[in-house]
């Protein structure tokens, strides 16, 4: 197989930045290396590390742009697609719908694209009409004019053939595995009982929704038991604060920020319970995680969530904390062993395999660069619904 040149963008940077793209370019660009290509990894000056040029093959390319919720990416964005278009690598992969907003741009600089829908960002409960607006937007560009379409989730797959009656690849999210440490140090620093502790991990923003979990966790009393929830804020927002207000005034609740490393790793292992209460997902990188460590999990009855976890008994109405708090007590009563968990890692690894999720995106690439067609641009055709 050939080696291309190229130019991935659309997320914050890494390694060990929080975010679902960022773990999932994290995990796929050094892939992508060993296969055999040449990957620029174009990153966020708020975010990286202005010493590091180069990460597992990756090369690590920080290019300015402002903190800032509203316009750090569609302004990073533009200065990543002026860059590849002056350097011209032979493939550029956008990563999510807010940067595919300067798809057509990259398109009329005559370069070969990909975009990677990762999920309906629009819907996030952040986001105001403008930024809602943008983001669809960005959608409807990324689809209509990009050469080639990567859906995370079958959901998102079915999605752009309905709205947009375009073709694109179903290539989900991964997750990195290993073995479960045995260490529990940093479990306890944290004022946990490994096996006695509720687990959840995401941004703390209004559609990871953990003020629902935090709420169902107490109205469930466990004895004995504590959440753990693990994440920070990347802008300052009021749902963060009112989180951290009510977890502040329950001593079973650890809001312990943001963990990665061995830390995040005993985190998963030794929880009895991983919740994912989310009202918005791609395809949850966390609750992949959580699998990977064969730990028994309960999640919102969002779709993508649905098509990771089948077991009615393992979901909740998205939002009833009354559910949420009955099935929490439920399963707090149940106990599983090391036969049960190997079997869930199992069929997590056999699912979500990075190493095959690299060869299928390196297959895009190759068709793609192989292409004898001219390239035309498209019409802009997103009347679908």
């Amino acid at each position: 197989m050939g080696k291309s040149e190229v130019y991935i963008f659309g997320f914050r940077g890494f390694p060990s930045v929080q975010g679902g793209v960022e773990t999932h370019v994290e995990n796929l660009a050094p892939q992508l290396v060993q296969i055999g290509h040449r990957v620029t990894a174009c990153v966020r000056s708020p975010y990286a590390d202005k010493q590091l040029k180069e990460w597992k093959g990756v090369r690590m390319l920080r290019l300015w742009t402002v903190r800032n919720a509203y316009f750090e990416a569609l302004l990073h964005s533009l200065i990543c697609a002026l860059v590849a278009g002056f350097r011209r690598p032979q493939v550029v992969h956008v990563q999510a719908i807010g940067p595919a907003l300067v798809v057509p741009l990259l398109r009329i600089l005559g370069l070969r694209v990909i975009v990677t829908h990762h999920g309906e960002d629009y819907n996030r409960e952040k986001w105001g009409r403008a930024a809602r607006t943008l983001l669809r937007l960005g959608e409807a560009l990324g689809m209509c004019f990009a050469h080639k379409r990567i859906a995370i989730s079958r959901s998102i797959e079915k999605l752009i053939a309905t709205k947009y009656g375009r073709s694109c690849e179903f290539i989900p999210n991964g997750v990195a595995f290993a073995d479960p440490p045995q260490e529990s140090n940093k479990v306890v620093e944290l004022g946990l009982e490994p096996g006695r502790y509720v687990l959840t991990v995401g941004r703390l923003v209004p559609e990871k929704r953990q003020l629902d979990l935090l709420r169902a966790f107490r109205s469930a009393g466990l004895s004995g038991w504590k959440l753990a929830i693990i994440g920070r804020i990347d802008h300052k927002n009021k749902y963060a604060d009112l989180l951290a207000s009510e977890a502040a005034l329950a001593e079973d609740v650890v809001m312990a920020g943001f963990q990665s490393g061995d830390s995040l790793r005993q985190l998963y292992a030794h929880a009895g319970l991983f919740v994912l209460p989310s009202s918005h997902e791609g395809l949850p990188i966390a609750l992949l995680e959580a699998l990977s460590y064969g730990l028994p999990v309960l999640v919102s009855d969002i779709p993508s969530n649905l098509e990771v976890v089948g077991d009615a008994d393992r979901v909740f109405r998205m939002g009833d904390i009354a559910e949420l708090s009955a099935k929490l007590r439920a399963l707090s009563r149940l106990s599983s062993n090391e036969a049960d968990r190997e079997a869930v890692r199992l069929n997590c690894v056999r699912r979500y395999n990075w190493t095959e999720i690299a060869r299928k995106t390196s297959a895009a690439y190759e068709e793609l660069v192989n292409s004898k067609s001219g390239l035309p641009l498209p019409r802009l055709n997103s009347s679908r619904r």
